[in-house]
């Protein structure tokens, strides 16, 4: 069967078909020449972010209709976007960067269009976990993609228990306000396990750091966090011995307290990694200094 070249793209866009165009994560250069001719022959374009994917498209001198489709809308402009599929229209989805339904509300179109029979599919390219897990050093035959992990409360520490036996590497996503706290939270549910921090992949700022959780705390106690970060985080296997903290909660604090945390943040991180409140670490520590 002869392969279908680029050139063949414009007649290869099918009514009614729903594309999943992944765009670059920080350099332009790496946008296929199959996204390039699909964006440009598509009947209309849903994005994250109509201002940065517009962007994007004007540098590419590209002009398509756009509709916004993102988290606190998708409900609505879903089956918007379906129905016209259903009437012939092309669409191509892009996120602000990387794939699309990865860690992104792309995942609920997809599946809307799969229940109304419209055909989906996919023009592959950049995607920020993968390519951290390919810099990271560490092992790539099973892995975990863990997106965002919840903000706060019982279902954070619930998460971190669950991830404490995992096996498999694991990439997580942070935003550089919460990435102190989030270094904090592993060390203390997981240990002092390898790690490598991805920074602004991609881009002219480009950091990798290959280093241990606790020496990351460290790291960023002296460091204003910037940019995006992609963590990508040993599995337990490799790390079991390191990986449980002492049964001993004055233990479990110092041991925190060494890796750089001040006392209040080893107690918060101590708190999370055996799933109870702060106070109750605090009274603890209260009631084994008084024995």
């Amino acid at each position: 069967m002869p392969q279908r070249t680029l050139s063949d793209e414009k007649n290869a866009v099918q009514r009614g078909t729903l594309y999943l165009v992944s765009t670059p994560i920080g350099n332009m250069a790496d946008l296929s020449s199959r996204a390039l001719k699909i964006l440009s022959t598509v009947d209309f374009i849903a994005a994250e972010d109509t201002r940065n994917s517009g962007l994007m498209l004007s540098r590419l001198n590209i002009q398509k209709p756009m509709v916004s489709y993102h988290e606190h809308n998708r409900r609505e402009r879903g089956p918007y976007i379906a129905e016209r599929l259903k009437e012939g229209e092309s669409c191509a989805l892009v996120t602000d960067a990387g794939t699309p339904a990865i860690s992104d509300p792309g995942e609920d179109l997809v599946r809307l269009c799969a229940a109304e029979g419209i055909p989906v599919t996919a023009v592959p390219g950049c995607c920020a976990a993968v390519t951290a897990l390919a810099l990271s050093g560490l092992s790539t035959r099973r892995f975990a993609f863990e997106g965002f992990l919840p903000v706060s409360g019982r279902e954070r520490s619930e998460r971190l228990k669950e991830l404490k036996s995992e096996t498999r590497t694991l990439i997580v996503y942070e935003a550089p306000h919460r990435l102190r706290e989030t270094l904090y939270d592993l060390y203390g549910a997981l240990g002092d396990r390898n790690i490598a921090i991805c920074r602004e992949l991609t881009k002219l700022n480009e950091e990798i750091l290959r280093t241990t959780v606790g020496a990351a705390c460290e790291h960023y106690r002296e460091r204003e966090p910037r940019g995006e970060y992609v963590l990508v985080i040993e599995g337990v296997t490799l790390a079991e011995e390191r990986a449980d903290y002492p049964e001993d909660i004055a233990a479990h604090v110092a041991l925190l307290e060494e890796s750089g945390l001040s006392r209040m943040d080893a107690i918060k991180a101590a708190a999370r990694a055996r799933g109870v409140k702060k106070n109750d670490i605090y009274n603890a520590l209260i009631r084994q200094d008084e024995e």
